[in-house]
């Protein structure tokens, strides 16, 4: 009720801005008094109410849910909408407040600030003054009196995933999460060649024990089927590499499983990329507002799902076979160091390349000799 009284009242006051103030009502009852006594001709005019000049300027994050009454013409005429800063905006953003903040001397160079306007798709002007402020607090705590590219990835990290909260693993668990981390960043590096890999880590923070964070190398808004195939073939990278070292998988991928389906279902049901055209989005259901639970509740479409899924995993698997050195080399990196951030990442994944192609190259296959036969001898006789 709270919200309903709020929007009548705001009806009422946007209706009574021409109402005449208590003195002029008071004036013009008096002359109506004063008129009926007098002739026509002679009769006293009412004051005129002075023209309110009022602009009512409203803002809102939620336009969907606004009171249609709101927006009738004559109170709300004009929406503006105002969206998120482009790539271009964002790096004007990131000028401005970085300019006004203590750092280092390589963030003021232009490679830096692109790199920071590109990782942030999707930021308001807030969120990236609030992710400079976390990282000149990443700073003081290192002794620092300016912060550096490190403390904004950890700021960012902090602002999309939370704190680090380290914990201690068993020796199993620390070998069994750094294998899965490492199963997604080597599916991640083959597959997706727009993708840049940022942090990778076996660090708990929140509900994740550890993460691997990527991103578009350039800022796209629109996904090819191929592009979307590759998401969810990386979602499905920790759980395999869990059940080729280990021989079968544990409570880890739950959530990779989530994204991965939900992936797959838009695919089924809204994006026509599984064989089908029909919108699942067009089906008004009961109690299913969104595409995903109407293509689960459907057997046709969870078999579609479930198709693309184990398809995905399938590649995936002979994937991480062929690429086990890889695994091998992110997962001992990890579990020495904890975490890997940016080119630390690929310097790791090309390093354990390169070990295993000097290898091969190394193994020299025997060569035939032929036996030799019994030697020729020359005799010679002077004489």
């Amino acid at each position: 009720e709270g919200i309903s009284g709020v929007v009548n009242e705001l009806l009422i006051q946007l209706q009574s801005f021409d109402t005449p103030t208590a003195s002029v009502r008071m004036v013009g009852a008096l002359i109506d008094v004063i008129n009926r006594w007098l002739p026509h001709h002679r009769q006293l005019r009412r004051p005129r109410t002075a023209a309110a000049n009022i602009l009512v300027i409203g803002a809102t994050n939620r336009a969907a849910d606004l009171d249609p009454a709101l927006l009738r013409p004559g109170r709300f005429d004009r929406s503006i909408y105002f969206d998120l800063p482009s790539r271009s905006g964002r790096r004007e953003i990131i000028d401005y407040y970085l300019d006004k903040k203590a750092h280092e001397p390589e963030l003021d160079d232009p490679a830096k600030r692109e790199a920071f306007a590109a990782m942030t798709f999707g930021y308001s002007p807030v969120m990236i003054e609030h992710i400079l402020d976390e990282a000149l607090v990443w700073a003081l705590r290192r002794g620092a009196d300016a912060l550096d590219w490190h403390d904004i990835q950890q700021a960012k990290m902090t602002e999309e995933i939370g704190l680090k909260n380290p914990v201690e693993y068993t020796e199993n668990e620390r070998r069994t999460i750094a294998t899965h981390e490492a199963g997604h960043a080597t599916v991640a590096y083959l597959v997706g060649s727009g993708r840049k890999l940022e942090v990778l880590s076996i660090i708990k923070r929140r509900d994740a024990l550890g993460l691997l964070a990527h991103s578009d190398i350039e800022e796209r808004f629109t996904k090819t089927r191929s592009e979307i195939i590759s998401l969810i073939q990386i979602a499905m990278g920790g759980m395999v590499a869990e059940e080729l070292f280990f021989g079968e998988a544990g409570t880890g991928p739950a959530g990779d499983l989530q994204a991965a389906t939900q992936a797959a279902a838009q695919m089924v049901g809204s994006l026509g990329m599984a064989g089908s055209l029909i919108s699942y989005d067009a089906i008004e259901m009961q109690g299913a507002a969104n595409v995903v639970a109407k293509v689960l509740s459907n057997d046709d479409g969870k078999e579609a799902v479930d198709r693309i899924l184990n398809d995905a995993k399938k590649a995936v698997r002979t994937m991480l076979d062929e690429h086990r050195h890889v695994v091998e080399g992110l997962r001992d990196a990890l579990v020495d160091r904890d975490e890997l951030i940016g080119d630390e990442i690929v310097y790791v994944i090309e390093a354990a390349m390169d070990a295993h192609d000097a290898v091969e190259q190394s193994i020299v296959e025997p060569v035939a000799i032929e036996p030799a036969g019994p030697a020729a001898i020359n005799l010679t006789t002077e004489g």
